[in-house]
């Protein structure tokens, strides 16, 4: 499985992701970290990646749109392990 993710998403959540061997982008790898949500959307749509978020904008762009090969909404706060 390929993953997009949106800069908004947790270094812990990548790297969980990784770990798992997934296929992991992130937008800033790419210079997209201060991309347009639709840009975002079309980017992942060209690489067959599902783009993964904590914004929830994304749900009206991808209905509305029609754009993206999925959206995950991650409504999450990372655990800070002490």
């Amino acid at each position: 499985m390929k993953f997009f993710l949106d800069q908004d998403v947790y270094a812990v959540t990548a790297r969980f992701l990784k770990n798992l061997d997934y296929d992991v982008l992130q937008a800033a790898q790419i210079g997209l970290s201060r991309a347009k949500d639709e840009e975002l959307l079309k980017k992942a749509q060209e690489q067959n990646r599902i783009f993964v978020t904590r914004d929830r904008d994304f749900g009206r762009i991808v209905f509305m749109s029609c754009l993206g090969s999925g959206v995950i909404y991650l409504r999450m706060l990372p655990i800070h392990l002490c």
